[in-house]
């Protein structure tokens, strides 16, 4: 099994420290007051997701894993196509710089592996029929 990271992107990090920063500065400025605590969660959720997001290869399969809440096998030999894409949709990806995955007749999944061209490789590698739409 290998593992790819997913790519974590400057924009994403941004919002989530403004996140982060908001309700700590709040806590620190009203030290009272719970509505800091009850922000400062989510951010902390998302936080977690962050560092928990990542892709495997292995056994004939494409794991994609974002915290708890999404665990799904892919069979690399179902992958049709991947292209690159900027589509800002909720994805296991940490990043904007994306892939999508098309598998099956009509899914696909939206990922952001650090070191794109190796990631690509080794799926290629696996099953020699997928089109690389990414132009990398």
């Amino acid at each position: 099994m290998i593992r790819y990271k997913s790519k974590i992107g400057w924009i994403l990090v941004v919002v989530i420290l403004i996140l982060l920063l908001a309700p700590i500065f709040q806590l620190l400025k009203h030290s009272l007051s719970i509505g800091p605590i009850f922000l400062l969660l989510p951010s902390l959720f998302i936080g977690y997701i962050f560092i928990s997001t990542y892709y495997e290869i292995g056994n004939g399969v494409l794991r994609v894993k974002s915290g708890f809440l999404l665990n799904r096998s892919i069979p690399i030999s179902s992958i049709t196509k991947i292209e690159a894409t900027k589509n800002p949709i909720s994805a296991p990806a940490t990043s904007f710089d994306r892939l999508e995955v098309f598998y099956n007749k009509y899914e696909s999944v939206i990922i952001s592996p650090k070191g794109k061209r190796a990631f690509i490789a080794h799926l290629k590698q696996l099953n020699p029929n997928i089109q690389d739409n990414t132009g990398l």
